[in-house]
């Protein structure tokens, strides 16, 4: 089968497959959890032994990946944007050891935070990194990119950087796959010294980096996705960046059109390409996803006073996705709406499913922590988030993964107590272990809810580390065994949950309930596969 119909997710995991993967690496997030699993339930990766387990975190994953690498394999990790944070050590320190087979770095980026907390672009990475990124613009390119990645990757020793969107990411088209490759055979680097990076090898290595980076500008296998095509209307230029470039397209005809359009797909780029659109132009329209990046780069490599588009001067919204409309009316098209939504419809926030266990165990928390007042719980990211919305209202943070722990900490030195942190399993293992250490050095007066379902459950039910594994997790990093209870949060067991809460609260030390039962979409599964 020469072609297949695929999400912008499953065109990257299968074209990492049939450039010759060794190891896939990842932690669950929207929008790039789809990578990973394409890999997981593939045949032929299976049938290769290609690695493919979930990764406590982000930050495990960058350097398994990286280890993998070492190894003179290929391989590929992928996270959301806010999962780049969470790795950045490992990728920018990774930009200076070099790789020796190729790594490719994919970051979903989620403009207009449809599950995210915010909508940061990775693209700033890959600059302050030094290291070359792609933005495909359809499935077609993400696909072929993935083979020019690696290879750019192996041949200047750098990791790449793959951005995407969620847009890309979650929809499909038609793709023409290519032959497959070999896998790389194991070899060690050449240089037993390139991944120490003590400071003498260091200062070494970060002059390579930039120097790398400035000749990548004019390798083929960057400069292929960047391309200019002329028109005879030169009042107006138009400047547009990975799936920016579909948007546009929407809008005008690839045959017909006669607007000068630059096409900007893989970085970093040479300023003649810039040069070559703006000396045809007295105006130029940006449109990127995401930050203006290149609207910024734009009026720094620019001094002859030419008018600059965008989203800085409101052309285009700062904030949130681009979609053809936005495009259209930035160009002073006619725009066309759908109809309006009939006033039948009523707007519907996300709740907990019917029968989960984080409600029962807040209906648990909000009586036992009533009497003490408000403002005392802090949450995290999960599913248990919802607690934060009616009729719960019941947690009053949600920073970033394991925050909930390190916040309640903090509000305890301030004298607050009780002081609470709620905090998923999944996320426990990601983030919460290091803070849950921190309130036993300290002695913390803290209680930690562990709201156990046994599931990774806002991005689809993947695996848990944490799963059969909290009590001992906790014991190890040093709680009391007296304080570490296991609770069941079912409507049946209210008034004994309750309890348990409200004897940990006052206890001036660490303590932590676990609050454990299966997610109810998991046990459904789990259940039809077993009949």
């Amino acid at each position: 089968m020469n072609r297949l119909l695929l999400l912008g997710d499953e065109a990257i995991a299968q074209a990492a497959l049939d450039a010759g993967l060794s190891g896939m690496y990842a932690y669950p997030g929207t929008p790039s959890t789809e990578i990973m699993e394409y890999i997981q339930s593939s045949k032929d990766a299976a049938e290769r032994k290609v690695r493919r387990d979930w990764s406590c975190n982000e930050k495990t994953a960058m350097e398994a990946a990286l280890g993998m690498s070492y190894a003179g394999k290929r391989s590929m990790v992928a996270m959301k944007h806010v999962g780049l944070n969470v790795a950045a050590d490992g990728f920018i320190n990774s930009a200076m050891t070099g790789v020796n087979g190729g790594l490719i770095v994919v970051s979903a980026d989620d403009p207009s935070m449809h599950s995210s907390q915010n909508e940061q672009d990775s693209r700033f990475y890959g600059k302050f990194a030094s290291v070359p990124c792609f933005e495909p613009s359809n499935q077609q390119e993400a696909y072929d990119m993935i083979f020019d990645a690696f290879e750019a990757s192996e041949k200047y020793k750098v990791p790449i950087l793959f951005r995407i969107t969620t847009r890309l990411a979650h929809s499909r088209a038609n793709v023409e796959l290519r032959d497959a490759l070999p896998e790389r055979k194991l070899s060690l680097p050449p240089d037993p010294l390139q991944f120490v990076l003590l400071p003498a090898i260091a200062r070494k290595k970060y002059k390579g980096l930039l120097s790398s980076y400035e000749s990548l500008k004019y390798d083929i296998r960057l400069s292929k996705y960047n391309s200019f095509k002329d028109g005879s209307k030169r009042e107006l230029g138009i400047i547009a960046c990975g799936i920016a470039y579909n948007y546009l397209m929407e809008n005008i005809s690839e045959e017909t059109n006669q607007i000068p359009v630059l096409k900007i797909s893989a970085y970093p780029f040479p300023p003649d390409l810039i040069r070559e659109i703006t000396s045809r132009c007295n105006e130029v329209l940006v449109l990127e996803e995401g930050a203006p990046i290149v609207e910024e780069a734009l009026r720094g490599i620019l001094d002859n006073g030419i008018k600059i588009f965008g989203r800085l001067d409101g052309t285009v919204p700062r904030d949130g996705e681009l979609n053809p409309s936005i495009v259209a009316k930035a160009l002073g098209l006619p725009v066309t709406y759908g109809e309006a939504v009939p006033s039948i419809v009523k707007m519907r926030p996300p709740s907990f499913c019917k029968g989960c266990g984080h409600a029962d165990m807040f209906d648990s928390l909000i009586e036992a922590i009533n009497s003490y007042g408000p403002g005392r719980v802090f949450s995290d990211i999960g599913c248990y988030t919802l607690g934060a919305l009616p009729p719960y209202s019941a947690i009053n943070s949600c920073v970033d993964m394991g925050a909930s722990v390190t916040m309640a900490i903090g509000a305890d030195d301030a004298g607050l107590f009780p002081s609470v942190a709620v905090i998923g399993d999944s996320t426990f293992t990601h983030s919460g272990m290091t803070g849950l250490l921190d309130a036993v050095v300290k002695n913390s007066k803290i209680t930690v809810i562990i709201s156990d379902n046994s599931t990774t459950g806002m991005t689809g039910g993947q695996q848990s580390q944490a799963t059969g594994r909290l009590v001992q997790i906790c014991e190890g990093i040093g709680v009391i065994m007296e304080h570490i209870r296991v609770m069941v949060p079912l409507r049946r067991n209210h008034e004994e949950n309750v309890r348990i809460m409200k004897e940990e609260f006052d206890y001036k030390g660490v303590s932590v309930i676990i609050a454990m039962r299966e997610c109810i979409q998991t046990a459904s599964k789990r259940k039809k596969s077993e009949d």
